[in-house]
């Protein structure tokens, strides 16, 4: 079975109003030579090929070679057609060519096209020499008409150059504008995924800290009140014991909520400075265990929205740690920067822990990759019993003011 011929619509319809524009002033041209002449014959010949001519260019073949050269060899016949008239040869029609050499373009590659303008300057120059062979043999006529054929050949030759060189910069524009197009889909889409990937793994470690954390809170509260619930009738006292203790796991398990839906925000700054939302998580911290952190914060450079969430979050996922792990009650928190990148440290002097064996929690895992993720370098230090000192060094790209 024969693969059916391929067309395309017209892909610049500026391109193709200016087609039409030309055949207009071409067909106006002929109108005019059949006014002032006596003999006109085919006048009808010429329109009509003037009218096919300018169809062709509504549908474009796209597919197998030799339907470029058919489509192009037609165009071609139809030129010559539109150039016949009865007793008088051939006449000049420069846009039609000028028109040829514009369609070559849209569908030929750079070799095609270049064998099309040459042609078209041929066909042009056959046509220039057919036309004014019966001058009378009168050497100065001769000498005028050779003049004028070279200079009207070589400015007609540049003009064919120019539109191939105009078509060739309009067309790679237009291929690059595609290829950026395509490009920055395939970004954006590259872009979700890692953004998707990215809320997964924070729902994930919210699901693990709901589940270790405000679950065994919570169950814990439970086997309080069912005790609370047994003793009340026999041994009040000791109930109330237990109804206190389960007032303390419930407010330990709503600090916990609390701080799983600050982990969930998307923008957890809420546009304050890193200063300020540094010093909220400072004062939520001192609620949740009874001291304050101290903290010194110089930020002498300016840092982008997306290093100064990354610092927030780590500094976040640091005081929790050291709140569940560390038994810590002091922590000193430094945060500064140089011209070329951001220096955060946090330290703490609770039990420690055994670098090869505890390096590989959510929480440290959280923090080594957001540092990563901006190119950062991250350094845990610790030993049992002495406390624990982590530090990100991350780079500072060059805002543009």
């Amino acid at each position: 079975m024969s693969r059916p011929i391929q067309i395309r619509t017209h892909p610049l319809p500026f391109l193709l109003l200016l087609e039409w524009l030309l055949l207009f002033a071409v067909a106006i041209t002929e109108a005019l030579s059949i006014h002032f002449r006596r003999f006109h014959n085919l006048p009808s010949l010429t329109i009509i090929s003037l009218v096919c001519f300018g169809l062709l260019g509504l549908r474009m073949p796209t597919g197998k070679l030799i339907h470029k050269i058919l489509y192009t060899g037609l165009e071609i016949l139809l030129i010559l057609l539109t150039g016949i008239v009865s007793g008088r040869g051939i006449r000049l029609f420069p846009f039609l060519y000028i028109i040829l050499v514009i369609r070559s373009c849209l569908i030929f590659q750079r070799p095609g096209r270049i064998v099309i303008t040459s042609l078209s300057f041929v066909l042009f120059i056959l046509t220039l020499i057919h036309r004014f062979q019966y001058v009378p043999d009168v050497p100065v006529l001769q000498e005028r008409l050779r003049f004028t054929l070279l200079s009207f050949a070589l400015s007609f030759g540049l003009s064919l150059v120019f539109v191939l060189l105009l078509m060739n910069a309009v067309l790679a524009e237009r291929q690059m504008r595609e290829k950026l197009a395509i490009a920055n889909e395939q970004l954006r889409q590259y872009a979700l995924r890692i953004e998707d990937q990215a809320t997964l793994q924070e729902r994930n470690r919210i699901a693990r800290d709901i589940h270790d954390s405000l679950g065994h809170s919570l169950t814990a509260l439970n086997l309080q009140l069912e005790t609370a619930l047994k003793l009340w009738q026999s041994n009040p006292a000791k109930a109330q014991t237990f109804l206190t203790q389960a007032k303390n796991l419930g407010s330990q398990a709503l600090r916990e909520v609390r701080q799983s839906v600050s982990a969930m925000r998307s923008d957890p700054l809420h546009g304050q400075s890193l200063e300020t939302a540094i010093a909220a998580l400072v004062a939520e911290f001192r609620s949740s265990t009874g001291f304050s952190p101290t903290y010194q914060i110089s930020l002498q450079h300016p840092i982008s929205v997306e290093v100064q969430t990354a610092v927030y979050r780590i500094t976040q996922e640091a005081l929790t740690n050291i709140w569940k792990h560390a038994a810590a009650n002091a922590v000193r928190i430094d945060i500064q920067t140089t011209a070329k990148s951001l220096h955060w440290k946090i330290q703490d002097n609770g039990k420690g822990f055994v670098l090869n064996q505890n390096t590989t929690g959510f929480g440290l895992q959280s923090m080594r990759d957001r540092v990563l993720a901006l190119k950062g370098e991250f350094q845990i230090k610790s030993t049992p019993g002495a406390g624990c000192c982590i530090s990100a060094t991350i780079p500072l790209p060059r805002l543009v003011a």
